[in-house]
């Protein structure tokens, strides 16, 4: 058997498995979802969304990336998360990185990566902003490691100078969370960012309603 009609194989036990459990399970997930979660994380292969947090399908509206970047002019993020937020009505969205993340190393490395270069540099300005810091930390996963964590925290910060967020938490009181899965451990770990304190000197810029 080939890997894609392995692929089938597993689908028609998944659905099989399904139906021993629940015979309606199916046409419950038709009707439609109301997620309470939008999720922004790594397009990494070994970081599934869905598996790490325990959730089941219709729990969780997912957009992938690579490195769980938030940027302004990308219209597939800015269209997930105004779908998410105005439509979906969630409630919380979550920015996941993950340590040994390829497309962070990527982007300190002095190496032209063709087409990727313009999306990694948004991590390079990441690494810019938080310079004296990083700079600071003498072993280099250490660094590396710490880098992820800012990263995440500034794409938290990228969502909430957003209209659609602004207005949500204004309206519903929705909330934005940085978290890092550490896939040594298989661990979430919360970062606990400070947003009140990130944000007093610059909401006066972007604060939108």
């Amino acid at each position: 058997m080939d890997k894609i009609e392995e692929i089938f194989a597993n689908n028609k036990q998944w659905v099989a498995d399904k139906l021993s459990v629940d015979p309606g399970y199916f046409e419950q997930l038709g009707k439609g979802q109301s997620p309470e979660f939008l999720y922004i994380g790594c397009s990494d292969s070994r970081v599934t969304a869905e598996d790490m947090m325990g959730v089941q399908p219709g729990e969780v509206f997912v957009h992938r990336n690579i490195a769980n970047m938030v940027i302004s002019i990308d219209l597939n993020v800015m269209s997930v998360l105004n779908y998410a937020v105005r439509h979906l009505n969630v409630n919380h969205i979550i920015v996941c990185g993950h340590y040994a993340c390829g497309g962070v190393k990527a982007a300190m490395q002095s190496n032209d990566m063709g087409i990727l270069n313009p999306w990694l540099r948004n991590i390079r300005d990441v690494y810019r902003l938080h310079k004296e810091e990083l700079n600071a930390i003498t072993e280099e996963e250490k660094r590396y490691d710490r880098l992820i964590e800012l990263n995440v925290q500034e794409q938290c910060v990228n969502l909430i100078k957003t209209a659609a967020v602004q207005q949500a938490y204004k309206e519903r009181g929705l909330r934005v969370h940085g978290w890092v899965f550490d896939i040594h451990t298989g661990k979430l770990i919360d970062l606990k960012i400070n947003f009140h304190k990130i944000l007093e000197d610059i909401m006066e810029i972007y604060k939108l309603v």
